[in-house]
């Protein structure tokens, strides 16, 4: 693959494409890739709403040829935590930037008007969205789109939403239907350019060198894939096959982390499948069809016997933050409110955990009605459903702290203790032990996916500080070369290394299992660098009390190790940048 690079300056409607010869050679493509070009392009102290902010998307050089090198990888600076942003998202979105000709492309600046852009191969147009803004529903927006620009080969859309247009810090970008830029606030930094979307299209195509080789490894990686264990539970549950098992674990947070366990059988990931499960989707050059799609029956209001049935995507983190988090239990309404975040372009996580702050907040007499203007109540979801408004509306104060997290909101009314977001990203849908929060407060995208330090408490008993931060750190390592590829992490135990070094062979290229784990290292003391020079410093108090309150699978949480683990983890890798 050529190291081709587009860049958009959205402040003067320029744009050039580079051809680079160090990307895909030195930093495989990816991640790698991605933070290469945002060093360069950006300014680390930069306002993240302002115009300085830069977003890089970028591909890696198994996209056009394997199976599950189906992820885009976007960077940026994150208008939630204030620092380095990192999100991945499926869909057709990395094929078609293939299809395109490029690895990565780059957006600058900020339009003075709404616009959209369309990256039709080797030609860019800057397209008035003006008409466009406002539009309350994504879903509808990407419709829209898809009717105006329809598009010869593979094409894509990515849009913000209206939560992105009032510049909600944790608004997302959703690609396609079911797809998402989810974490971090990406929705936002469009919002901040004057940028509804970005569609892609192009119909070039890839050749491997070595043909034969090629349909082998091809066939290895599909059969793996669909024969073998490894991606069954993601095929015939998804991962909201995790709800009953983490509540028996006593590690799904319930009620804003004031319960180890929850009724969550109606809103299991089995119950969905017998009750509601209406079809399974796949991303681009993916067997496996992950992705699943719930059918609501709704009945049309003031008109009897007369239905609408809405396709709404589920999975467990949708269910544990408008769920067990907010302690929702009724399928049906969980359902509308996953469906309102997704019409609004909101990242699930972060609105469940902000209004289950709130809902505790406001219990605690530390909020008044005045301020949520709702009775917020552990279970109520018609109040969530206001809320959800609420919060991409901003009608007053309270709901514009609250649009920009958690913990920002707690520090301007109280209840820091029990605002549960770690290093200012909200949590994800773990209360399983140590590696953990501390994989979540080191991890360099502050996600659970960074290291899968949840994994970790639920497999190895009884490690040390410092080896716990060697169990995170390394595993970080190795994902970021699976992260420049760009692998989907659910086929990680299929992208073994010795199956990645095969796999480039094909390719005309060569890449020992050793070079990739060194290239994986530069690659992660790269990001930290990074990290670094905007701000980031892993601190004991970006870790609420509640989680030394509550108890875990290991039991309750001692301070003293998440003391040492830090210690460690500043000498061992933060005093080498």
């Amino acid at each position: 693959m050529i190291d081709r690079v587009l860049t958009v300056n959205l402040s003067d409607y320029t744009y050039e494409i580079e051809e680079r010869e160090d990307l895909a050679e030195k930093w495989i493509g990816g991640v790698g890739a991605g933070i290469q070009l945002l060093r360069e392009k950006i300014d680390p102290s930069t306002d993240p709403i302002g115009e300085g902010n830069v977003i890089v998307f970028s591909i890696g050089q198994f996209t056009p040829t394997y199976p599950y090198a189906s992820k885009t990888v976007a960077l940026f600076k994150s208008p939630l935590t204030m620092e380095l942003g990192e999100s991945h998202a499926g869909g057709r979105t990395a094929m078609a930037i293939a299809s395109a000709g490029y690895l990565s492309i780059v957006i600058q600046g900020r339009s003075e008007k709404p616009v959209y852009i369309v990256v039709d191969g080797e030609r860019v147009y800057f397209r008035d969205g003006r008409s466009l803004a406002g539009i309350r529903d994504s879903l509808i927006l990407g419709r829209i789109l898809a009717e105006i620009e329809g598009g010869r080969g593979i094409r894509t859309i990515i849009r913000a939403g209206y939560a992105g247009e009032r510049l909600v810090r944790f608004a997302c970008l959703t690609t396609e239907t079911y797809r998402h830029f989810g974490r971090m606030g990406l929705g936002a930094v469009f919002g901040s350019k004057n940028l509804l979307a970005v569609v892609v299209r192009g119909n070039r195509t890839y050749s491997p060198k070595d043909q034969k080789l090629y349909r082998e490894v091809y066939s290895e990686i599909y059969r793996l894939g669909v024969e073998s264990e490894a991606m069954k539970k993601y095929h015939l549950l998804g991962t909201a096959e995790n709800v009953l098992p983490l509540n028996e674990l006593g590690g799904l947070p319930v009620k804003n982390l004031t319960q180890q366990r929850f009724e969550c059988e109606e809103i299991s990931g089995e119950k969905f499948a017998e009750e509601n499960l209406g079809r399974r989707i796949a991303c681009s050059h993916c067997p496996t069809a992950c992705i699943h799609i719930a059918a609501l029956r709704e009945e049309y209001e003031d008109e009897r016997y007369f239905f609408k049935t809405i396709m709404i995507g589920y999975d467990y983190e949708l269910i544990y933050a408008l769920g067990s988090m907010i302690g929702v239990s009724d399928r049906a309404q969980l359902l509308r409110l996953i469906h309102r975040v997704e019409t609004y372009g909101l990242d699930a996580i972060s609105t469940g955990v902000c209004l289950a702050w709130a809902t505790e907040a406001l219990k605690r007499g530390i909020l008044s009605k005045s301020e949520t203007l709702v009775d917020l109540d552990f279970g109520n979801a018609q109040t969530y459903l206001k809320a959800v408004d609420y919060i991409v509306q901003q009608p007053n104060e309270f709901y514009s702290a609250l649009a920009r997290g958690a913990e920002y909101a707690a520090r301007e009314y109280g209840g820091k203790e029990f605002a549960m977001a770690i290093a200012k990203n909200e949590m994800p849908g773990y209360n399983t032990g140590y590696g953990n929060y501390l994989g979540l407060l080191i991890g360099l995208r502050h996600s659970h996916l960074d290291n899968g330090g949840y994994s970790l408490d639920q497999k190895a008993k009884g490690l040390t500080p410092e080896e716990t931060v060697e169990r995170l750190v390394k595993e970080e390592m190795w994902r970021q070369v699976l992260s420049s590829l760009v692998v989907c992490f659910f086929a990680r135990n299929i992208f073994r290394p010795e199956l990645v070094e095969k796999a480039f062979t094909p390719l005309g290229i060569e890449r020992s299992q050793d070079e990739l784990e060194k290239v994986g290292e530069k690659i992660y003391m790269e990001k930290l660098k990074l990290k670094k020079e905007m701000g980031y410093e892993p601190d004991l108090s970006q870790i609420p009390e509640r989680v030394f309150e509550t108890q875990t699978p290991h039991g309750k949480l001692d301070r003293e190790f998440f003391e040492s683990a830090l210690s460690y983890y500043r000498k061992a890798y933060l005093s080498k940048i």
